[in-house]
């Protein structure tokens, strides 16, 4: 969330809105929210949350050498290069330009160049069956209007047999108020409304959109999809770090959990 703007809340947004705004908003703020994380995320390394948990210390998506992999919502593709590196044909999309772009000086940088695509996760540009393997941390999952629509295009480009697995906001967290300190231990919203939360300009135009949903909304949208739930991680706070990323502390992250993982599969018939 960025303190630039005039009012923020829950209040209804139009569908059609949620990507335009968000679009716009990592667009202008990439370099800045690199400059702030960049260090914490590394340029090509798979961080899964604030909780600073990385791919290669949990291994949610296994051994990737040889496989046709999707990261959805890449940011500046940090997973994507670290699946690169890993021996992976990686394509990684993202709705913003402006997060791209840094992602493209990252890989000239590091010398790991995975297929930067912009699009939109709920419209996938490409064929049915055509990756082994599809993850997101903290990408797009948060920002989405239609959750269900997002998986179906997931299901669509998976082969039968293929793994999607993400990370995203924990549901508990939206009850409580996005501050690191004790204020945000306190019980302050309903977990069960759904009223997006949005900033708005001067003129009142919305710039930036994030949804909640409830644990057993996650699940739904997932079986609606026809996904098969594998494994769900609720993360920790691991007692080395000692880094504070926006509402998210070791002592907020230490008594309630602040990020989930979902690993699903596409079944095979």
């Amino acid at each position: 969330m960025s303190p630039h703007y005039a009012s923020a809340g829950y209040l209804p947004v139009p569908n059609d809105r949620a990507p335009e705004a968000n679009r716009a908003w990592w667009d202008a703020e990439a370099r800045a929210y690199l400059a702030e994380h960049g260090t914490f995320l590394g340029d090509a390394q798979l961080v899964w949350g604030p909780e600073g948990v990385i791919e290669d210390d949990v291994s949610h998506l296994g051994d990737v050498r040889g496989l046709r992999v999707l990261e959805i919502g890449c940011g500046a593709a940090q997973g994507a290069r670290w699946a690169t590196a890993e021996g992976a044909d990686v394509v990684a999309v993202d709705l913003s330009h402006g997060m791209l772009q840094v992602g493209q000086e990252l890989s000239a940088r590091t010398a790991l160049f995975p297929q930067l695509i912009q699009a939109d996760a709920q419209d996938l540009p490409f064929f049915d069956a055509s990756f082994d393997l599809a993850f997101s941390a903290f990408g797009a999952i948060p920002f989405v209007p239609d959750l269900e629509l997002l998986h179906q295009e997931v299901y669509r480009v998976l082969r039968p047999g293929g793994r999607w697995v993400f990370s995203t906001s924990h549901p508990v967290r939206w009850a409580f108020p996005d501050v690191a300190t004790e204020a945000g231990l306190t019980v302050k919203y309903s977990y069960f409304d759904r009223t997006p939360y949005s900033e708005r300009d001067q003129s009142g135009n919305v710039t930036y959109v994030e949804y909640h949903r409830t644990f057993g909304d996650h699940v739904a949208a997932l079986r609606r999809a026809r996904f098969q739930i594998e494994a769900v991680d609720e993360l920790g706070w691991p007692e080395s770090n000692n880094e504070t990323w926006g509402g998210w502390s070791p002592l907020r992250g230490r008594l309630i959990p602040g990020t989930v993982i979902f690993s699903v599969s596409k079944p095979e018939r």
